[in-house]
């Protein structure tokens, strides 16, 4: 497929497309990008007719690739074509090769959102405040208007060309709907125009709004709204009701824990675009109900072998000291698949199966007794024990990427958690490392009676604010 030419009026792109042949083989990497550049202030009107100018006398002799960006948690992908000039670049999203919204970069226009600032001597005057340069984003002519789904896939988009950036400057400009747009990510917190709520309710859809990207890891803007999200099965919040738990490592008062999901059901997956694949979390199925490999006349189901096999490699043993027959795991994960305080669930990259983890709430877990005098156990915090069972997804930076997204779930999944928890072994200083590359810290040294463990912490604004998800 030729694209062009791009007539481009003020903000308004029409999007032409001459169809000669089949779209191109789609590339599986992500445009490289680098935060949007920091300038002084100029109009972008000039900027997008002069991409006019040059897109139409040009565009229909250039071959423009239509490159990947994000495979969406519903499996749509979301791709970008690249309209270049010397005046700037006029970039065109793409869903399942549909044009759903096109954005350019206005390289002169960098607005910093203050916070601290506000109502003081220094607001409007900060220079350490990171400034980010406007992106004008804008309706495909053939529909003016952008559907709450396909906008949120275009915010995902740019938080994924643009990962490195707190905050996004965005100006809706030309699209039928921009009103509920606008209300849509002011009332979710996905984007804000002030750094401060005055008491207004009212929205101005021409002003500049600032798109939250630790707001957008947390899920605004996703459930009630679409089925796009990372959480594949979400829920309702669960209330705090009192329980207890007494057990031969714990005697705790706790909130009753939510019922746990559906053999095999698929809680979590995101795309990793450093590697191109997708990461998936499901609860552990027992007997197979849910793949396809129902036990019958004394089978065993995939999740099952896998956890054996792994369970009996020297590497997984070394540091789980779990090896033993196929009755010892069918029980240990039966005693799991009982326990209210604990998820058992199965890692896979594209479906292929790859670890094993299990997600605990730390109240009921014994590691709460370790806790330093300064730190209290809060009621929703939770924790995590990991293996990777398959050699060939160790190292290439996955340890780092799976670390994040377990604690992604879990943060997301309930958002009284406040903080996620991990216990490695000292003399484990791969994990350690890799949690620390992940978001936690070190908080303390401690000993268990089989181990000495270090106790890492990573407390949920970290973990957005300072975010390495993309």
């Amino acid at each position: 497929m030729i694209v062009g030419p791009y007539l481009i009026n003020s903000c308004r792109l029409i999007f032409r497309l001459e169809i000669l042949s089949d779209w191109g083989r789609t590339q599986l990497f992500i445009p490289q990008t680098t935060p949007l550049k920091m300038t002084a202030t100029a109009t972008s009107t000039r900027r997008l007719l002069a991409i006019s100018k040059q897109t139409t006398s040009n565009s229909s002799n250039a071959q423009q690739s239509e490159k990947l960006v994000v495979v969406l948690p519903d499996g749509d992908r979301v791709t970008s074509i690249v309209s270049p000039s010397s005046e700037g670049d006029a970039t065109h999203l793409l869903l399942n090769s549909i044009h759903i919204a096109s954005f350019q970069v206005d390289n002169n226009n960098a607005l910093a959102f203050e916070i601290t600032s506000v109502g003081s001597r220094y607001e409007g005057a900060t220079d350490h405040v990171p400034r980010y340069s406007l992106v004008k984003l804008c309706a495909p002519e053939s529909k003016k208007d952008i559907t709450i789904p396909n906008f949120w896939a275009a915010i995902y988009a740019l938080f994924t060309l643009y990962h490195t950036q707190e905050h996004i400057p965005l100006l809706l400009s030309d699209i039928l709907n921009q009103d509920e747009l606008s209300e849509y990510f002011t009332n979710t917190g996905l984007g804000r125009q002030s750094a401060i709520n005055r008491g207004q309710n009212t929205v101005n859809a021409g002003a500049t709004t600032f798109l939250s990207r630790a707001a957008f890891w947390q899920g605004a803007g996703t459930t009630g709204y679409h089925t796009r999200s990372w959480l594949l099965s979400p829920t309702q919040m669960f209330p705090t009701i009192p329980s207890f738990t007494k057990n031969e490592m714990v005697i705790i008062s706790h909130p009753l824990r939510p019922p746990k999901p559906l053999p095999g059901q698929m809680l979590y997956r995101r795309y990793c675009s450093e590697i191109g694949q997708s990461l998936e979390l499901a609860y552990f199925d027992l007997d197979g109900e849910t793949d396809g490999t129902k036990i019958s006349g004394g089978g065993i189901s995939r999740h099952m072998a896998a956890f054996h096999k792994w369970h009996n490699d020297a590497r997984v043993n070394s540091a789980w000291s779990e090896r033993g027959s196929l009755e010892t795991h069918r029980n240990y994960v039966e005693g799991l698949l009982k326990d209210p305080s604990v998820l058992p669930i199965m890692m896979s990259w594209d479906g292929e199966l790859m670890g094993y983890a299990e997600l605990v709430y730390i109240k009921e877990n014994h590691v709460a007794q370790h806790y330093p005098s300064d730190v209290k156990p809060e009621d929703w915090e939770r924790g995590l024990h990991v293996l990777v069972g398959e050699e060939k997804f160790l190292g290439g930076g996955r340890a780092e990427m799976w670390v994040r997204s377990i604690a992604h779930y879990m943060f997301i999944a309930d958002p009284r958690c406040m903080r996620v928890v991990g216990e490695p072994k000292q003399s484990n200083e791969a994990m350690v490392k890799v949690g620390w590359k992940s978001g936690f810290h070190v908080h303390t040294v401690f000993d268990f009676p089989y181990k000495r463990s270090v106790l890492l912490f990573n407390p949920r604004d970290r973990f957005f604010n300072i975010c390495g998800l993309r």
